[in-house]
């Protein structure tokens, strides 16, 4: 006799840069222990590539996390933990006055996506006839990312090319071309997407807690999965 099938919940989780609704599940035991191998590793990219594969298959296919930003990724599987696994994480933390080590809860639910108070303009004009169209930086250009960081994250923050007769998608151009290009902007050009790229919305939350020691109040803040829980 064969046992039984356990049926696994569904939920709804928001995408922060397109709100769209997706309905995932929470991963499962298989899917955990392979993470936490990952983890073991200390392996940046292998735990990258686990985080991709479960938000995948917890969204039914539904999701291709490689097109996703990096702070959707981080968001989703934020919230993907808090299903799977629990709400809730203590951290333990030093009091800045006294120095000593205080456990601290954290829920979760409370962290979200922090949006930059002033909206920077995603389109920069280089010269009269030419420009260029910025976005946020995607899963799949952080795994592609080679050489030098900066030219990196400038040519992944790059959508598209333009001048008065064609548009040039980057994802079409050779990555040669494009190094040429980066190579070729001013310093003013570079400050502008560099300020592009600083002002992206982020995963952060900031803990306050009063030091159980001293009394003290601290505030800590928590930025991006690696000071969450990995």
């Amino acid at each position: 006799m064969p046992l039984p099938v356990l049926e696994t919940s569904k939920h709804t989780i928001e995408i922060p840069s397109s709100k769209k609704k997706v309905e995932f599940r929470p991963f499962l035991v298989k899917e955990e222990k392979l993470l936490i191998q990952a983890q073991q590793s200390g392996d940046e990219k292998q735990i990258l590539k686990m985080i991709k594969e479960i938000i995948n298959v917890c969204s039914f296919n539904k999701i291709k996390a490689d097109d996703l930003t990096m702070f959707d990724l981080e968001y989703i599987f934020l919230q993907l933990r808090a299903i799977s696994v629990g709400e809730t994480v203590e951290f333990n933390i030093k009091c800045e006055e006294c120095g000593k080590s205080n456990v601290v809860t954290l829920d979760l639910t409370e962290a979200k996506i922090q949006w930059p108070e002033t909206k920077v303009n995603n389109k920069i004009q280089l010269e009269e006839d030419i420009g260029i169209v910025l976005r946020s930086i995607r899963v799949k250009d952080i795994d592609s990312m080679k050489g030098d960081e900066i030219t990196s994250a400038i040519i992944a923050s790059i959508e598209s090319i333009y001048d008065k007769d064609n548009v040039y998608l980057t994802d079409e151009a050779d990555r040669d071309e494009l190094v040429n290009f980066v190579d070729s902007l001013s310093h003013k050009h570079l400050e502008e997407i560099q300020n592009f790229i600083i002002n992206q919305p982020k995963l952060e939350h900031t803990l306050k807690y009063t030091c159980t020691f001293c009394g003290h109040e601290n505030e800590y803040k928590l930025s991006g999965l690696s000071d969450f829980f990995i």
